[in-house]
């Protein structure tokens, strides 16, 4: 099929091919075209432009008026746990009451309520549950998402939630990345056996998950309470034999050190990063590792945000993602991370949009087919009702401003 959208607001992150992601003073660079127009052609962007370049096309181009709204590529959502059973509000109230989230997971909450919940929900009805929360992200511009495992805790529930997220790849109309997360916490039959549970994860879930190819990386919970230093590096050795990059959960609760390994394990990206002081900027210039900020998580829990200023100032990269989670993120929509990282991390608009696009798409290893309006990419874009400008998707953060969404060149 192709169509041609016209009539635009304005065409927002337009980029020539080969920009894997920007840093820096580079992150306030947004480049936009007024009032453009974008050819799709079999689900790829075939060319865009300004108006007054706009090609004569025949009968056969279907046409889009887009009625002034503003076309952007859709929000790459590199951090997300959005297979989970059930809900834990409790767990809310319980926070409110003033208990921490690591007094919570020693009373059996936090994973291990999800990981038991899990463990008693069939997987046609995890995968139900789970396809209701994907129409629901892209109902608010998610095109491409990472979804994690890490609530089964056992290899055969390990399993059924990486079978569900092979199955949301099948049939949903996302870009999905899948991630192994057998190493989120230390179920409770091996609390007095750490070793055990970790063995189990090198010995027996890596090399039958890596079987089945039902993986594109792997990911520990390096921090305190959770897993070592020592513990990370073995698991993440034993991925990297089976050929699973890592993704790390990082410094979301104390200076553990995880940002440090991720860099040397080669990590795609290092999560979190609620503590990041000198030494995790220094070890990240230069490294190819994205650090990713989950702005969200923060916000819920009424944590320590990171220092993102200093890090942009430094010279990073940044990307954000959502962390939707039943326990301490329960939303995937991304346009209101776009308005935390304004409002609660003090990024300009530009830099906040280039976080949650070009970015967390490199995030992902999707930058050479996501992220940005070029030619030859993915269509996965949304069309926004008529606005002022790009500044007005952080600045309305409790307005759906989305009209329109396009996925593989497909309106949904």
């Amino acid at each position: 099929m192709s169509l041609l959208i016209y009539n635009t607001g304005m065409l927002v992150q337009t980029r020539e091919a080969g920009t894997a992601f920007v840093a820096g003073k580079d992150m306030a660079e947004l480049p936009v075209i007024p009032n453009g127009w974008l050819l799709i052609e079999d689900g790829i962007i075939a060319g865009y432009g300004p108006p007054e370049n706009m090609p004569s096309y025949g009968s056969h181009i279907q046409r889009m008026d887009a009625g002034g709204g503003f076309v952007f590529p859709s929000f790459c959502d590199s951090h997300t746990h959005l297979v989970y059973a059930g809900s834990r509000e409790q767990e809310y109230t319980d926070k409110i009451r003033g208990l921490s989230y690591e007094e919570i997971a020693r009373r059996g909450g936090g994973i291990l309520n999800s990981a038991k919940l899990l463990h008693d929900t069939p997987e046609e009805e995890l995968f139900n549950q789970s396809m209701e929360r994907v129409r629901e992200i892209i109902s608010y511009g998610t095109g491409a998402v990472e979804i994690k495992s890490g609530y089964g805790l056992t290899t055969e529930d390990e399993l059924k939630m990486l079978r569900v997220i092979r199955r949301i790849k099948t049939e949903s109309p996302l870009t999905v990345k899948s991630t192994f997360l057998g190493a989120h916490a230390i179920p409770a039959e091996y609390q007095s056996n750490r070793k055990g549970y970790i063995d189990l994860v090198v010995n027996e879930m890596i090399p039958v998950i890596a079987g089945e190819h039902l993986a594109d990386y792997i990911d520990v919970f390096c921090d305190r309470g959770f897993f070592s230093i020592e513990e990370t590096g073995r698991i993440l050795e034993a991925g990297a034999r089976y050929g699973l990059r890592p993704k790390i959960h990082a410094n979301e609760l104390d200076f553990s050190g995880g940002i440090q390994t991720g860099v040397k394990h080669g990590a795609l990206s290092v999560d979190h990063l609620e503590f990041t002081g000198d030494e995790e900027i220094a070890s990240l210039l230069g490294s190819g590792t994205m650090p990713t900020l989950l702005p969200g998580a923060a916000f819920f829990l009424g944590m320590t945000d990171p220092p993102a200023r200093t890090m942009i100032d430094a010279g990073l990269p940044l990307a954000m993602a959502s962390d939707y989670n039943p326990g301490s993120s329960p939303s995937g929509n991304m346009k209101f991370v776009v308005s935390l990282g304004c409002i609660r991390l003090r990024l300009l608009p530009e830099e906040a949009i280039n976080a949650v696009t070009v970015n967390s798409a490199y995030a992902m290893g999707l930058s050479g087919t996501h992220g940005s309006i070029t030619t030859g990419k993915k269509a996965n874009l949304f069309i926004t009702r008529k606005i002022p400008s790009y500044e007005y998707v952080p600045y309305a953060y409790g307005s759906n401003i989305i009209d329109r969404v396009i996925l593989n060149g497909d309106i949904c």
